[in-house]
């Protein structure tokens, strides 16, 4: 049997942290025929990707933020503002990034997270699958995982 001794430690560390993320993007490339065959291709980056509304006066009206990564799209952001609610601005806003996803990156389907007060209902209108519910997280608030096919 062999002993041994570790330090462990919690501290914000960029430099570790990079490395970390580099060697488990290595063992999971080694384990995944599909992260294997991307390897080297854009596809295998995470490319961001944003989608603006600028309202008559050039004012942010709305936005989404998120990124393509293999064959998908994450949502990360979206966002409008409360003068341009209920418009057709989000749905605008999100079939933009779909179709930016699906035929300028080949991306295949689309995630995103939201909370109970925020948008739900809305992402199912707009064709999303609930696939991931976590109660209470944060205390008192539901989070959602939703899914889209876009081929």
């Amino acid at each position: 049997m062999v002993c041994r001794m570790f330090r462990i430690e919690a501290e914000v560390d960029k430099a570790r942290r990079d490395l970390l993320r580099s060697r488990l993007r290595d063992t999971n490339t080694a384990a995944s025929p599909i992260l294997r065959a991307l390897r080297g291709t854009p596809q295998e980056r995470e490319n961001p990707l944003h989608v603006w509304a600028s309202d008559a006066g050039g004012e942010l009206a709305g936005g989404l933020v998120g990124h393509t990564w293999t064959t998908w799209l994450h949502v990360a952001y979206l966002w409008v503002d409360e003068r341009h609610r209920g418009a057709g601005l989000g749905g605008r806003l999100l079939a933009e990034a779909e179709r930016l996803a699906r035929e300028g990156r080949g991306c295949r389907a689309a995630r995103l997270e939201t909370w109970d007060f925020q948008a739900p209902e809305f992402y199912r209108k707009q064709g999303y699958d609930v696939v991931c519910v976590i109660p209470d997280y944060p205390p008192g608030i539901t989070e959602y995982t939703l899914v889209k096919r876009l081929a």
